[in-house]
């Protein structure tokens, strides 16, 4: 089945109107004079000042200062709404004003009304689509009848004793572009409603809306169920921070307690009240420490561990109490250190330590919630079964709070790839898009929501065909999913006999959980920079050491293909000194910030070095542009193992270097460099946009050159035929290989190793296997001299009509 990708939007992000079934695409429905009806608004255009139209519009303010003041008042939500409706009908000269709100199950429940009888209010309902109420809610437009009785759709309920009014102009109450209920009037005689007078009712709905939407009258997640009414899609783009699809209504993730005391009355109660919060909140975070642990090792539990440390720092907490000390309550302590200290840390351009600034927000909130005596996370009795988290960021123990009570998907404003929330979600295989612009303003709890965790896409109130197709998707891909796990201790071998090695891309310690998972050989790339850019300061040679002989642990044997630190470009460590490049790409980064900065380069290989004692270490420099460099690298390596030797530490049995070919001018000295090197890998990010002069960053470029192009496929035969002449292995590591359509042709070309993501390992696997390799490399032959922009579609004509499973 072909995956569902969340289309992108042509301009703006809202779908357009008129593909959303009900959509506010044409003008009210109105049945009106042109003169105004005895009692109604004065008429006139709405306009300012004393000329044509004045009255109306003080009309207008009047009414509104009254809804202010309404809204502004005391009493519960629905003691408001009763004077809603009741200034509404003074003010509007009708002698009804009723509030339909929107109930579960597409049901509208008359909340509130002036003029009909008060027995029927909470028990008189209708179905959307039901009388003319449920008809505004359908098509989320007003309507306007002098003669509403003789309307087709009216429906007659008559606990309300309605039979006695003729003229009815109603109005969908929206937010959002969702419709939360009805706004309704009624007159007994024939009255004609005016243009000015619908457009005063809607923005009376308006106002209604904020108080329905407030969760006061309906329970949010109760009318999130009723998907009744208009519904207008919008799609939020934002990036990728770990895979997965997942579907269901939004809950908003909202921490913040309200401070309802600065000033101590008791500054003694009040230390008292701090310490037993401060007992409660770290007796919570051991549990979640313990509960991680299931997950088994990785950076997770590295975090979750720091987290708790910094839960009992002494200096935080010192501040907070000496805070306590001069008079303020304990949340009023907790709030003061945490704004002094954003505060700080918000003048700080080190991207780690903004990073870390979401587990201060994260304790902060944690703290102040025990203080108050709420519990952090969601109610148990608000759950739903299962929901989308939506925050402006978070902190790793936010994220487990929620992780045991059916968490599908993440949403958050900030976040990167390296911070603590995305490595625990991806500990939970919880899909996750960060960067997306005011989620939490756009996104209303109970929205329904999908998350592309693939394509860093959210589609908000998707229409119910789009949900199904995702629906769809999603079981499928857990079918797929199944599926591949049948195929994890089979071999990757074709149909026709030809045996593909298959290797794991990696970065973190929890991606090496995949190795056992997947099936895979060992990791072809492990990229040694993702660890550092977690940190603030970089690592010494022990922790190095300590790191990477738990990578060989992890792996239990199997191989893994270091690449030295490929920092630079888009991957800035925080505590290296930059200056701003014009082209960062083909800056100053990998190999070359290696070889200037040899003390740097020369730690991470004595860490190898030691981390390997006993086993086989494979390194890989990136972004080597000549042999001079690759030597330069060598010679360093040389050094190292010489020091190794003189300190008496366990050597590797054995070293073998390679280089990743990304920068073309390497395609000239081949030949050379092949006498040289111990294997060879391809990296297809950095060398197609070299090889194109095309920005891969650039969104107008994205689509413009494709990896399965004549240039390309005639780079790739040329680095087999010389690699095989020298009998050097060679592997292909880049995203090229994850694809099953791509990685068909790698194959039929003559790659024989593939390292790709643990995610694309299953697929991969399974087209191979289906794949007669030999043919395929005929079949390519034939068309690899075409001069088409791309070859992709003679290469996918190709597996559907010899049944590849792509």
């Amino acid at each position: 089945m072909s995956e569902v990708i969340i289309p992108p939007p042509s301009s703006v992000s809202p779908i357009n109107p008129q593909s959303v079934p009900g959509a506010m695409a044409a003008p009210p429905v109105t049945v009106h004079m042109a003169t105004a009806s005895p009692g109604s608004l004065p008429a006139g255009p709405a306009g300012g000042g004393d000329g044509p139209g004045g009255g109306h519009v003080t009309a207008i303010r009047r009414l509104l200062r009254r809804l202010r003041g309404v809204m502004a008042g005391s009493g519960s939500a629905q003691e408001r709404l009763d004077r809603i409706v009741r200034v509404v009908a003074a003010e509007m000269v009708a002698e009804v004003c009723s509030a339909y709100v929107m109930r579960a199950g597409e049901v509208l429940e008359l909340f509130a009304t002036k003029g009909l009888r008060p027995e029927a209010v909470h028990r008189t309902r209708l179905r959307v689509g039901e009388g003319l109420v449920g008809v505004i809610a359908a098509t989320g437009r007003p309507l306007a009848l002098a003669d509403a009785q003789t309307h087709p759709d009216f429906a007659y309920r008559p606990e309300t004793g309605e039979e006695i009014y003729h003229s009815l102009m109603g109005v969908p109450i929206l937010r959002g572009g969702r419709v939360l209920g009805v706004l309704v009037v009624q007159n007994r005689t024939p009255r004609h409603y005016t243009e000015d007078e619908i457009e005063v009712a809607q923005t009376i709905g308006m106002i209604v809306a904020e108080l329905v939407a407030s969760g006061e009258l309906v329970n949010p997640l109760e009318m999130a169920q009723s998907r009744g009414g208009v519904s207008v899609s919008i799609r939020l783009d934002g990036i990728k921070l770990n895979g997965g699809l997942a579907v269901g209504p939004a809950v908003l993730h909202e921490p913040k307690v309200v401070i309802r005391q600065v000033v101590a009355e008791d500054v003694e109660a009040e230390q008292t009240r701090l310490r037993d919060a401060v007992e409660a909140m770290q007796y919570a975070i051991d549990r979640l420490v313990d509960a991680s642990r299931k997950l088994g090792p990785g950076e997770h539990r590295d975090i979750i561990e720091a987290y708790r440390m910094f839960a009992a720092d002494r200096g935080w907490l010192g501040r907070i109490t000496e805070a306590v000390r001069s008079g303020l309550t304990a949340e009023a302590a907790v709030q003061k250190v945490r704004d002094e200290t954003r505060s700080r840390m918000l003048q700080i351009s080190d991207p780690y330590l903004r990073e870390r600034l979401y587990d201060l927000e994260d304790l902060a909130n944690r703290l102040q919630q025990y203080l108050t005596g709420q519990a952090p996370g969601l109610d148990e009795t608000d759950a739903p079964q299962d929901f989308i988290l939506v925050a402006h960021s978070m902190g790793p123990a936010e994220l487990l709070d929620y992780a045991d009570r059916r968490l599908r998907g993440l949403i958050l404003e900030e976040g990167s790839p390296t911070a603590h929330v995305s490595i625990v979600a991806r500990a939970f295989d919880i899909p996750v898009v960060g960067r997306v612009p005011d989620a939490t303003r756009k996104i209303e709890t109970g929205d329904i929501v999908i998350v592309d965790g693939e394509h860093g896409a959210v589609l908000i109130r998707p229409r119910a065909d789009v949900q199904h197709s995702i629906q769809t998707a999603i079981e499928a891909r857990s079918r797929r999913r199944a599926y591949y796990d049948t195929l994890r201790d089979s071999p990757a071998i074709t149909s026709d006999g030809v045996p593909i090695r298959l290797l794991l891309n990696a970065g973190l310690l929890i991606d090496l959980s995949q190795l056992r998972l997947t099936g895979a050989e060992g990791v072809g790339l492990f990229r040694t920079e993702i660890p550092l850019l977690t940190r603030n300061a970089y690592p010494d040679v022990a922790d190095q050491t300590e790191f990477y002989r738990r990578a060989y642990e992890q792996a239990e044997g199997r191989p893994i293909v270091f690449r030295t630190l490929d920092i630079g470009g888009d991957k800035v460590l925080p505590y290296l000194a930059n200056s701003p490049e014009e082209n960062p790409a083909m800056g100053w980064r990998a190999i070359r910030i290696g070889l200037d900065r040899p003390a740097m380069l020369r730690q991470q290989l004595r860490a190898l070095l030691r981390a390997a004692g006993g086993h086989e270490l494979l390194i890989k420099f990136p972004m080597i542009a000549e042999i001079a460099e690759f030597e330069a690298a060598r010679r360093l390596v040389d050094m190292e193992v010489t020091r190794l030797a003189a300190e008496g530490h366990a050597a590797p049995c054995s070293i073998k270097l390679g280089v990743m070919l990304e920068v073309p001018s390497l395609l000239w000295q081949l030949p050379a460099l092949l006498q040289r090197v111990d294997f060879m890998s391809i990296g297809t990010n950095d060398l197609a946009q070299f090889l194109y002069a095309c920005d891969r960053g650039n969104p107008r470029l994205a689509d413009r050159y494709d990896l399965l192009s004549a240039p390309m496929i005639a780079l790739f035969r040329e680095v087999i035929a010389q690699c095989a002449t020298a009998g050097k292995p060679l592997s292909m590591c880049g995203e090229m290989a994850g694809s099953p359509l791509d990685a068909m042709v790698l194959i039929g070309l003559g790659f024989r190793t593939l390292s790709l993501s643990a995610t694309s390992l299953g697929p991969v696997k399974a087209m191979l296997r289906s794949l007669d390799a030999g043919h395929m490399a005929d079949y390519l032959s034939e068309i690899g001299t075409r001069p088409d922009h791309s070859l992709r579609a003679w290469v996918h004509a190709y597996a559907r009509d010899h049944g590849v499973n792509v």
